[in-house]
């Protein structure tokens, strides 16, 4: 009922938690977006480095009016993702401080991905 017009598309990225790379796993998008207002959420932007993977898979799909929408940042994710889209604006509702050495925003909710399916 909201947006009761809106298309559905799914793009999945990872986090590899060696190298912090984005590694894709699915893509299934409408075929024509290129005239569509795209709304990317993903619950932290931490590297940058999945959700930069996203936006660039729905660019190549033909989006061009891109939103980013997080619940939470971190400044060098924030950085990163502004560098690789400078196109796309960023709403966030909070920024906290910084990454530890191993990706994860300090202080930070731990992986939002693996507390939402339970794999750790």
């Amino acid at each position: 009922e909201l947006v009761p017009a809106a298309r559905v598309a799914h793009v999945g990225v990872y986090r590899n938690h060696d190298t912090l790379e984005a590694v894709e796993y699915y893509f299934k998008a409408p075929e024509s977006l290129d005239a569509r207002l795209v709304i990317v959420v993903d619950p932290m932007l931490a590297t940058g480095n999945s959700s930069i993977a996203a936006v660039e898979k729905l660019k190549e799909r033909g989006a061009k009016n891109i939103r980013f929408l997080c619940l939470l940042a971190a400044p060098e994710g924030i950085k990163n993702f502004r560098e690789a889209h400078p196109d796309v604006p960023i709403y966030t509702a909070a920024i906290d401080r910084h990454l530890n050495e191993k990706g994860y925003i300090v202080p930070g909710l731990g992986d939002a991905g693996d507390r939402m399916y339970g794999t750790k």
